[in-house]
């Protein structure tokens, strides 16, 4: 048996207490299987925190030579709060200020899944996308919006069907310049 085998295994014994312990037989015919479904359906989930997101950027950097705003819009997430462990999603927009290169935009979905595919609070989510573009392609700026549900809100807790949160981050010139940070904003409601 593999790492990846072993860790699902051990996941699923333990999914396996989980459901014992809220009162269910793990051994009924529908369940049976849950705890490795489960298990396995966990290890892809947070599979952020086995890749390499330096490495998934510099993998697509090209000279650019324009200086003007490019923007990633709603690129679409799914993650796990960390308080919790229930799903939250939504969608992340990213722009930034080329400084003589560009990134494949791909790679700017790739690295939202990496940081969402891991146990996190919406706050560090958009922080931690928002460093790795500024620090590793270098740009004059960058800004991330990030809209999101989470179903902890909606099904515990306070119930709120309808609530959502976005949080903001930004470096570099959207740090510095307010009028930038609201060209920003305004073209992702135009666009």
């Amino acid at each position: 048996m593999d790492d990846k085998e072993e860790v699902i295994a051990q996941i699923a014994e333990h999914y396996k207490k989980i459901i014992e312990l809220i009162g269910e037989n793990p051994d009924r015919e529908g369940l049976v299987k849950t705890p490795l479904r489960a298990a396995k359906a966990l290890y892809y989930a947070t599979q952020g925190y086995r890749q390499n997101p330096d490495e998934i950027m510099k993998s697509a950097i090209f000279e650019y030579a324009g200086s003007q705003m490019i923007i990633v819009k709603d690129i679409e997430f799914y993650s796990f709060c960390e308080h919790h462990i229930l799903p939250f999603f939504g969608k992340v927009s990213i722009g930034y200020l080329p400084n003589g290169n560009m990134i494949g935009l791909s790679k700017l979905a790739r690295v939202v899944n990496v940081f969402a595919r891991r146990l996190q609070v919406q706050e560090r989510f958009t922080a931690e996308i928002c460093r790795e573009v500024y620090g590793t392609l270098k740009a004059h700026g960058v800004m991330v919006v990030c809209n999101a549900e989470h179903l902890c809100m909606k099904m515990r807790g306070v119930e709120k069907q309808d609530s959502s949160t976005t949080t903001m981050d930004y470096a570099g010139r959207f740090a510095e310049d307010v009028a930038l940070r609201q060209e920003f904003l305004s073209m992702l409601k135009s666009i």
